[in-house]
């Protein structure tokens, strides 16, 4: 009796079709956005695995990156396992002939890739109760330019949706971006 009266509460304090992991994962979000970050799309060359680049820099996959390594999730790690084992199965945009553990997990193209082969793929839908705490979103910009973001907690008082953290020039910020650009990915990912 008491386990089921704990597994309530603990389910009380979570968006209805969220779990604990993804309400964990928007924590994570949102905490970034306390984090002054300057855009910054330059190559790094960085430790393997749990690598990063310096923490008052990033684009968007690093806000992905970010919340999954505070829930002990190496997306470098994992993102580099799958692609050395299937390689073929990964855009071939930058005319790679291999891997590289330095870059590959900051390329939206690569993540989307690696979320339907490893997560789950999400509908794509112009209702925002689809869009749930924990979900990735991926975005296509314009000009062959991709972006991502991740949907947390937090509702926006104009239309009462979920909004969106990610870095598209301004560091990591909360914002409410969901429709604002052809959306081409949903996913989620717990390990």
């Amino acid at each position: 009796m008491h386990k089921l009266l704990l597994s309530f509460i603990i389910c009380s304090n979570v968006a209805i079709g969220q779990s604990i992991f993804e309400k964990e994962l928007s924590n994570a979000a949102l905490e970034l956005t306390t984090q002054d970050v300057v855009y910054d799309p330059s190559y790094f060359s960085i430790p393997y695995p749990n690598g990063d680049i310096p923490s008052d820099k990033g684009v968007c996959t690093d806000v992905i990156i970010r919340a999954y390594r505070q829930l002990e999730i190496d997306l470098q790690k994992e993102v580099h396992e799958d692609m050395s084992k299937n390689f073929s199965k990964y855009p071939y945009n930058w005319g790679l002939t291999g891997t590289d553990k330095n870059i590959d997990h900051r390329r939206v193209p690569n993540l989307m890739v690696f979320f339907t082969r490893n997560g789950t793929v999400k509908p794509i839908t112009n209702n925002p109760t689809n869009y749930l705490p924990g979900d990735i979103v991926c975005w296509n910009l314009g000009g062959g330019t991709t972006h991502v973001g991740l949907v947390v907690n937090k509702k926006s008082q104009d239309n009462n949706r979920y909004l969106i953290v990610h870095n598209i020039g301004g560091g990591q910020v909360l914002a409410d971006c969901l429709f604002d650009n052809k959306i081409i990915g949903h996913y989620s990912y717990a390990k």
